[in-house]
Protein backbone atom coordinates (compact mmCIF):
# COMPACT_ATOMS: atom_id res chain seq x y z
CA UNK A 1 0.00 0.00 0.00
CA UNK A 2 2.52 2.74 0.52
CA UNK A 3 4.23 2.32 -2.50
CA UNK A 4 1.34 3.57 -4.82
CA UNK A 5 0.10 5.60 -1.89
CA UNK A 6 3.38 7.48 -2.34
CA UNK A 7 3.16 8.05 -5.71
CA UNK A 8 2.74 11.76 -6.49
CA UNK A 9 -0.73 12.00 -8.57
CA UNK A 10 -0.87 12.45 -12.25
CA UNK A 11 -2.63 15.35 -13.22
CA UNK A 12 -5.45 14.61 -15.58
CA UNK A 13 -6.29 16.47 -19.11
CA UNK A 14 -9.96 17.67 -18.36
CA UNK A 15 -12.23 16.92 -15.79
CA UNK A 16 -16.00 16.99 -15.91
CA UNK A 17 -18.16 17.74 -12.97
CA UNK A 18 -21.82 15.13 -13.36
CA UNK A 19 -23.25 16.95 -10.31
CA UNK A 20 -22.86 19.81 -7.76
CA UNK A 21 -20.93 17.56 -4.64
CA UNK A 22 -17.14 17.73 -4.94
CA UNK A 23 -16.55 14.81 -5.40
CA UNK A 24 -18.70 13.74 -8.37
CA UNK A 25 -15.50 14.33 -10.69
CA UNK A 26 -14.48 12.43 -13.22
CA UNK A 27 -11.12 12.90 -14.68
CA UNK A 28 -9.93 12.03 -18.43
CA UNK A 29 -6.49 10.99 -19.62
CA UNK A 30 -6.31 10.98 -23.53
CA UNK A 31 -4.66 8.19 -25.13
CA UNK A 32 -0.81 8.71 -25.79
CA UNK A 33 -0.29 6.37 -28.65
CA UNK A 34 -2.27 5.16 -31.71
CA UNK A 35 -4.17 6.73 -34.20
CA UNK A 36 -6.81 4.72 -34.54
CA UNK A 37 -10.23 4.24 -32.08
CA UNK A 38 -9.37 4.10 -28.49
CA UNK A 39 -11.10 1.99 -26.47
CA UNK A 40 -12.17 3.55 -23.47
CA UNK A 41 -11.55 2.68 -20.15
CA UNK A 42 -13.81 3.97 -16.64
CA UNK A 43 -11.53 3.36 -13.84
CA UNK A 44 -13.60 3.38 -10.32
CA UNK A 45 -10.94 3.69 -7.63
CA UNK A 46 -10.58 1.22 -4.43
CA UNK A 47 -10.29 2.28 -0.66
CA UNK A 48 -13.53 0.41 1.24
CA UNK A 49 -15.68 3.19 -0.01
CA UNK A 50 -13.95 5.54 2.45
CA UNK A 51 -14.50 9.18 2.18
CA UNK A 52 -9.81 9.55 3.04
CA UNK A 53 -9.54 7.07 0.30
CA UNK A 54 -9.95 9.08 -2.95
CA UNK A 55 -9.24 9.08 -7.04
CA UNK A 56 -5.59 10.65 -6.78
CA UNK A 57 -3.77 7.23 -5.55
CA UNK A 58 -4.97 5.42 -8.93
CA UNK A 59 -4.06 8.55 -10.99
CA UNK A 60 -0.68 7.00 -11.70
CA UNK A 61 -2.06 3.70 -13.02
CA UNK A 62 -4.67 5.89 -15.20
CA UNK A 63 -1.86 7.99 -16.81
CA UNK A 64 -0.09 4.46 -17.34
CA UNK A 65 -3.74 3.43 -19.29
CA UNK A 66 -3.59 6.27 -21.47
CA UNK A 67 0.51 5.78 -22.17
CA UNK A 68 -0.75 2.66 -23.52
CA UNK A 69 -3.40 4.03 -25.93
CA UNK A 70 -6.56 4.22 -24.13
CA UNK A 71 -8.63 6.53 -23.18
CA UNK A 72 -9.39 7.13 -19.07
CA UNK A 73 -12.15 8.42 -17.66
CA UNK A 74 -11.17 7.96 -13.59
CA UNK A 75 -14.36 8.56 -11.24
CA UNK A 76 -14.67 10.23 -8.09
CA UNK A 77 -17.89 9.44 -5.84
CA UNK A 78 -19.18 9.84 -2.95
CA UNK A 79 -17.66 7.97 -0.16
CA UNK A 80 -18.86 7.36 3.71
CA UNK A 81 -19.70 8.78 6.08
CA UNK A 82 -22.94 10.48 4.61
CA UNK A 83 -23.70 13.95 5.49
CA UNK A 84 -27.14 15.75 6.68
CA UNK A 85 -27.57 16.61 2.27
CA UNK A 86 -27.69 13.24 2.46
CA UNK A 87 -31.23 12.68 4.06
CA UNK A 88 -33.41 14.49 2.03
CA UNK A 89 -31.88 12.41 -1.65
CA UNK A 90 -33.44 9.12 0.14
CA UNK A 91 -36.70 10.26 -1.11
CA UNK A 92 -36.27 9.37 -4.32
CA UNK A 93 -35.66 5.84 -2.98
CA UNK A 94 -38.79 5.35 -1.41
CA UNK A 95 -40.37 3.61 -4.73
CA UNK A 96 -37.96 0.53 -4.16
CA UNK A 97 -39.72 -0.20 -1.04
CA UNK A 98 -41.58 -2.72 -2.84
CA UNK A 99 -39.36 -3.99 -5.39
CA UNK A 100 -39.43 -7.43 -5.79
CA UNK A 101 -36.03 -8.72 -4.31
CA UNK A 102 -33.64 -11.19 -6.88
CA UNK A 103 -35.49 -14.68 -6.06
CA UNK A 104 -38.09 -13.63 -4.83
CA UNK A 105 -39.71 -11.42 -1.60
CA UNK A 106 -39.37 -7.64 -1.14
CA UNK A 107 -37.86 -5.53 0.98
CA UNK A 108 -39.55 -5.15 4.44
CA UNK A 109 -39.55 -1.22 4.66
CA UNK A 110 -39.01 1.40 3.64
CA UNK A 111 -35.86 2.13 5.27
CA UNK A 112 -34.11 -1.16 3.57
CA UNK A 113 -33.42 1.32 0.61
CA UNK A 114 -33.32 4.74 2.46
CA UNK A 115 -31.04 6.24 4.91
CA UNK A 116 -31.96 5.58 8.33
CA UNK A 117 -31.99 9.29 9.07
CA UNK A 118 -34.82 10.16 6.46
CA UNK A 119 -37.54 11.29 8.06
CA UNK A 120 -36.91 10.65 11.44
CA UNK A 121 -37.23 12.72 14.48
CA UNK A 122 -34.91 15.27 14.89
CA UNK A 123 -33.20 13.81 18.08
CA UNK A 124 -33.40 10.43 16.38
CA UNK A 125 -32.17 11.07 12.79
CA UNK A 126 -29.08 12.80 15.02
CA UNK A 127 -27.42 9.57 16.89
CA UNK A 128 -28.47 8.00 13.28
CA UNK A 129 -26.62 10.31 11.70
CA UNK A 130 -23.66 9.75 14.20
CA UNK A 131 -24.19 5.61 14.04
CA UNK A 132 -23.85 6.23 10.33
CA UNK A 133 -20.43 8.15 10.56
CA UNK A 134 -18.81 5.53 12.48
CA UNK A 135 -19.69 2.97 9.70
CA UNK A 136 -18.04 5.10 7.53
CA UNK A 137 -18.00 2.54 4.37
CA UNK A 138 -19.68 4.33 1.92
CA UNK A 139 -22.68 6.23 1.71
CA UNK A 140 -26.05 4.38 0.72
CA UNK A 141 -27.28 5.29 -1.50
CA UNK A 142 -25.17 7.85 -3.02
CA UNK A 143 -22.16 5.61 -3.91
CA UNK A 144 -24.27 3.71 -6.45
CA UNK A 145 -26.43 6.75 -7.49
CA UNK A 146 -22.83 8.59 -8.30
CA UNK A 147 -21.38 5.15 -10.24
CA UNK A 148 -25.06 4.92 -12.10
CA UNK A 149 -24.94 8.46 -13.64
CA UNK A 150 -21.17 8.18 -14.87
CA UNK A 151 -21.53 5.30 -16.44
CA UNK A 152 -25.07 6.57 -18.57
CA UNK A 153 -23.66 9.21 -19.10
CA UNK A 154 -20.18 8.52 -20.61
CA UNK A 155 -20.91 9.46 -24.25
CA UNK A 156 -22.02 12.80 -23.06
CA UNK A 157 -18.79 13.49 -21.19
CA UNK A 158 -16.73 12.35 -24.06
CA UNK A 159 -18.62 15.08 -26.49
CA UNK A 160 -17.87 17.73 -23.95
CA UNK A 161 -14.20 16.89 -24.58
CA UNK A 162 -14.75 17.45 -28.24
CA UNK A 163 -16.29 21.02 -28.44
CA UNK A 164 -16.58 24.40 -26.54
CA UNK A 165 -19.99 24.73 -26.30
CA UNK A 166 -20.67 21.36 -25.05
CA UNK A 167 -17.29 21.40 -22.92
CA UNK A 168 -19.06 25.00 -21.03
CA UNK A 169 -22.72 22.91 -20.49
CA UNK A 170 -20.71 19.42 -18.77
CA UNK A 171 -18.08 22.02 -16.73
CA UNK A 172 -14.99 20.85 -18.12
CA UNK A 173 -11.78 22.13 -16.35
CA UNK A 174 -8.93 21.42 -18.42
CA UNK A 175 -5.26 20.59 -16.71
CA UNK A 176 -2.21 19.54 -18.01
CA UNK A 177 -1.06 18.87 -22.05
CA UNK A 178 -4.70 20.53 -23.46
CA UNK A 179 -3.74 20.61 -26.84
CA UNK A 180 -1.83 16.88 -26.93
CA UNK A 181 -4.71 15.52 -25.44
CA UNK A 182 -7.52 17.56 -27.20
CA UNK A 183 -6.61 15.79 -30.40
CA UNK A 184 -7.01 12.68 -28.73
CA UNK A 185 -10.93 13.04 -27.52
CA UNK A 186 -12.36 12.78 -31.41
CA UNK A 187 -10.67 9.26 -31.82
CA UNK A 188 -12.02 7.84 -28.41
CA UNK A 189 -14.37 4.90 -29.09
CA UNK A 190 -17.62 4.94 -26.69
CA UNK A 191 -19.05 2.14 -28.52
CA UNK A 192 -15.98 0.19 -26.81
CA UNK A 193 -16.24 0.72 -23.34
CA UNK A 194 -14.28 -1.63 -20.50
CA UNK A 195 -15.12 -0.84 -16.86
CA UNK A 196 -11.84 -1.54 -14.59
CA UNK A 197 -12.50 -1.40 -10.78
CA UNK A 198 -9.89 -1.76 -8.33
CA UNK A 199 -10.82 -3.48 -4.78
CA UNK A 200 -14.35 -1.44 -3.68
CA UNK A 201 -14.13 -0.12 -7.44
CA UNK A 202 -13.62 -3.61 -8.05
CA UNK A 203 -17.27 -4.24 -6.75
CA UNK A 204 -18.23 -0.87 -8.28
CA UNK A 205 -17.65 -2.16 -11.42
CA UNK A 206 -19.17 -5.53 -11.62
CA UNK A 207 -22.35 -3.81 -9.82
CA UNK A 208 -22.54 -1.21 -12.75
CA UNK A 209 -22.16 -4.23 -15.24
CA UNK A 210 -25.67 -5.90 -13.40
CA UNK A 211 -27.65 -2.92 -13.19
CA UNK A 212 -29.89 -4.47 -15.48
CA UNK A 213 -30.40 -7.67 -12.97
CA UNK A 214 -31.90 -5.69 -10.81
CA UNK A 215 -35.38 -5.76 -10.12
CA UNK A 216 -37.66 -3.32 -12.04
CA UNK A 217 -38.94 -1.12 -9.25
CA UNK A 218 -35.02 -0.66 -7.98
CA UNK A 219 -33.95 3.34 -8.51
CA UNK A 220 -31.00 2.14 -10.48
CA UNK A 221 -32.66 -0.46 -12.63
CA UNK A 222 -31.79 -0.42 -16.67
CA UNK A 223 -34.02 -1.90 -18.76
CA UNK A 224 -31.01 -3.36 -20.80
CA UNK A 225 -27.82 -4.19 -20.15
CA UNK A 226 -24.76 -1.26 -19.88
CA UNK A 227 -23.04 -0.45 -22.73
CA UNK A 228 -19.79 -1.68 -21.87
CA UNK A 229 -17.59 -4.11 -23.90
CA UNK A 230 -16.78 -5.61 -20.45
CA UNK A 231 -15.43 -6.18 -16.76
CA UNK A 232 -11.84 -6.33 -15.22
CA UNK A 233 -11.74 -6.34 -11.57
CA UNK A 234 -8.88 -6.02 -9.83
CA UNK A 235 -9.00 -7.63 -6.28
CA UNK A 236 -12.92 -7.30 -6.03
CA UNK A 237 -15.37 -7.28 -3.24
CA UNK A 238 -17.27 -9.16 -5.68
CA UNK A 239 -18.98 -11.84 -3.48
CA UNK A 240 -20.49 -10.19 -0.25
CA UNK A 241 -21.21 -13.57 1.87
CA UNK A 242 -17.43 -14.69 1.30
CA UNK A 243 -16.06 -10.69 2.20
CA UNK A 244 -18.35 -11.02 5.20
CA UNK A 245 -17.66 -14.05 6.40
CA UNK A 246 -13.70 -13.24 6.65
CA UNK A 247 -14.32 -9.37 7.35
CA UNK A 248 -12.64 -7.74 4.00
CA UNK A 249 -10.86 -4.61 4.76
CA UNK A 250 -12.07 -4.30 8.01
CA UNK A 251 -15.77 -5.01 7.62
CA UNK A 252 -16.18 -2.72 4.75
CA UNK A 253 -19.23 -4.79 3.03
CA UNK A 254 -21.56 -4.68 6.21
CA UNK A 255 -20.82 -0.83 6.79
CA UNK A 256 -20.99 0.03 3.17
CA UNK A 257 -24.56 -1.55 3.07
CA UNK A 258 -25.55 0.52 6.61
CA UNK A 259 -24.76 -2.15 9.87
CA UNK A 260 -26.25 -5.89 10.43
CA UNK A 261 -29.28 -4.58 10.83
CA UNK A 262 -28.96 -3.47 6.91
CA UNK A 263 -27.86 -5.81 5.61
CA UNK A 264 -30.20 -8.71 4.41
CA UNK A 265 -32.72 -6.23 3.09
CA UNK A 266 -30.12 -4.14 0.70
CA UNK A 267 -27.84 -7.18 0.05
CA UNK A 268 -29.73 -8.45 -2.79
CA UNK A 269 -29.58 -5.21 -4.62
CA UNK A 270 -25.99 -4.69 -3.91
CA UNK A 271 -23.60 -7.82 -3.87
CA UNK A 272 -22.63 -8.47 -7.77
CA UNK A 273 -22.79 -12.43 -6.95
CA UNK A 274 -26.43 -11.93 -6.20
CA UNK A 275 -27.12 -10.12 -9.42
CA UNK A 276 -25.48 -12.76 -11.97
CA UNK A 277 -25.59 -14.02 -14.97
CA UNK A 278 -25.13 -10.46 -16.48
CA UNK A 279 -24.24 -11.38 -20.14
CA UNK A 280 -20.93 -9.45 -20.05
CA UNK A 281 -17.88 -10.78 -20.26
CA UNK A 282 -16.05 -10.47 -16.86
CA UNK A 283 -12.40 -11.15 -16.04
CA UNK A 284 -10.98 -10.99 -12.53
CA UNK A 285 -7.25 -10.09 -11.27
CA UNK A 286 -6.82 -11.71 -8.16
CA UNK A 287 -2.93 -11.46 -5.76
CA UNK A 288 -2.58 -14.90 -4.20
CA UNK A 289 -1.33 -13.30 -1.20
CA UNK A 290 -3.52 -10.58 -0.95
CA UNK A 291 -4.48 -10.15 3.08
CA UNK A 292 -6.81 -6.92 2.15
CA UNK A 293 -9.44 -8.58 -0.08
CA UNK A 294 -8.35 -12.46 0.06
CA UNK A 295 -8.45 -14.62 -3.10
CA UNK A 296 -11.26 -16.85 -1.32
CA UNK A 297 -14.21 -14.05 -2.17
CA UNK A 298 -12.86 -13.45 -6.03
CA UNK A 299 -13.39 -17.72 -6.11
CA UNK A 300 -16.70 -17.00 -4.37
CA UNK A 301 -17.82 -14.70 -7.03
CA UNK A 302 -16.16 -17.43 -9.56
CA UNK A 303 -18.17 -20.19 -8.42
CA UNK A 304 -21.67 -18.56 -7.91
CA UNK A 305 -20.54 -16.88 -12.09
CA UNK A 306 -20.31 -20.45 -13.19
CA UNK A 307 -23.45 -22.05 -11.38
CA UNK A 308 -25.22 -19.06 -13.53
CA UNK A 309 -24.17 -20.22 -16.26
CA UNK A 310 -21.67 -17.37 -16.75
CA UNK A 311 -17.94 -18.32 -15.86
CA UNK A 312 -15.90 -15.54 -15.69
CA UNK A 313 -11.78 -15.89 -16.19
CA UNK A 314 -10.06 -15.18 -13.20
CA UNK A 315 -6.41 -14.43 -13.40
CA UNK A 316 -5.04 -15.20 -9.97
CA UNK A 317 -1.05 -13.91 -9.67
CA UNK A 318 1.01 -15.28 -7.74
CA UNK A 319 2.94 -13.75 -4.87
CA UNK A 320 0.78 -10.40 -5.35
CA UNK A 321 -0.50 -8.49 -2.90
CA UNK A 322 -3.76 -6.17 -2.75
CA UNK A 323 -2.10 -3.24 -4.60
CA UNK A 324 0.38 -4.23 -6.86
CA UNK A 325 -2.16 -4.86 -9.98
CA UNK A 326 -2.56 -0.77 -10.00
CA UNK A 327 1.21 -0.11 -9.30
CA UNK A 328 2.49 1.27 -13.25
CA UNK A 329 5.92 -0.04 -12.19
CA UNK A 330 5.28 -3.71 -11.21
CA UNK A 331 4.40 -6.65 -13.51
CA UNK A 332 1.17 -7.47 -11.89
CA UNK A 333 -0.28 -4.00 -13.45
CA UNK A 334 1.33 -4.71 -17.24
CA UNK A 335 -0.55 -7.82 -16.53
CA UNK A 336 -3.72 -5.67 -15.92
CA UNK A 337 -2.85 -3.48 -18.95
CA UNK A 338 -3.06 -7.20 -21.12
CA UNK A 339 -6.25 -8.10 -19.73
CA UNK A 340 -7.80 -5.15 -20.91
CA UNK A 341 -6.82 -5.02 -24.25
CA UNK A 342 -7.89 -8.70 -24.54
CA UNK A 343 -11.48 -7.37 -23.19
CA UNK A 344 -11.31 -4.23 -25.59
CA UNK A 345 -10.22 -6.33 -28.82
Amino acid sequence: MAAVMSLPPVPADATVAYGEHPDQLVDFYAPRVGEGPAPLVVVLHGGAWRAPYDRQHISPFAAHLAAHGFAVASVEYRRGPADEASDAHQEMHQAAESAPLPGGGRASSADSLRSSGAGAPPNVAAVRRADQTALSAGRWPETLDDVAVVIDRIPEFIHALTTTEAAEAAQVSRHARPDQARAGWGRVDTACVVLVGHSAGGHLALWAAARHRQPVGSPWHRTSPPPVRGVVALAPLADFASARALGACSDAVVQFLGGPGEYAARQPYADPAALLPTGIATTIVQGATDNDVPPQVARAFAGAAERAGEPVRLVVLDGAGHFPLIDPARPEARTVTEEIGRLAR
